[in-house]
């Protein structure tokens, strides 16, 4: 199982997408505060359907919290600011995948934490800015489920 962290996501669409995709993936969602809208926003349920009840999501009042939370477990930044493409690691079972506000991407300090190995990015035509965030969850996630054989799927 992977563990995918949102670090203060800001369109509650997104996040009520990405629930929905946790919940089909098996991955745990973490939230990392402060959020840029309600957690019981219309917009949030509405974008997870009913899918809220089968996923799993924490939060976090700060990434100090969180980096406590998680221990010792590997833990990825994906950012347009990576090292190398998400498909050249490996992700252990138990990995984090962090994410960065779709506004702000991680904040400096928070990418200062994180060995150039450790930063991931998803190729893009030059001179594009990003993919959106429910996006780009789907797609390293997806990658790093596949190196387990899609383990708990169907």
């Amino acid at each position: 199982m992977f563990h995918i962290a949102l670090h203060t996501p800001v369109m509650p669409a997104n996040t009520g997408n990405i629930i929905r995709l946790t919940a089909n993936n098996g991955c745990l969602l973490h939230l990392i505060e402060p959020l840029g809208f309600d957690f019981e926003e219309k917009k949030l349920r509405r974008a997870g359907l009913d899918y809220h009840d089968l996923s799993k999501v924490m939060r976090y009042p700060n990434f100090a919290a969180f980096q406590e939370a998680m221990g010792e477990r590997p833990m990825f930044a994906c950012t347009t600011k990576g090292s190398h493409c998400y498909t050249e690691s490996r992700y252990p079972d138990e990995s984090v995948l962090l994410f960065g506000s779709e506004t702000q991407g991680l904040p400096d300090d928070v990418m200062a934490q994180f060995s150039a190995s450790q930063r991931i990015r998803i190729p893009m035509m030059p001179n594009n800015r990003s993919l959106n965030l429910a996006n780009a969850v789907a797609i390293i996630s997806y990658e790093a489920w596949r190196q387990h054989d899609f383990a708990g799927g169907s």
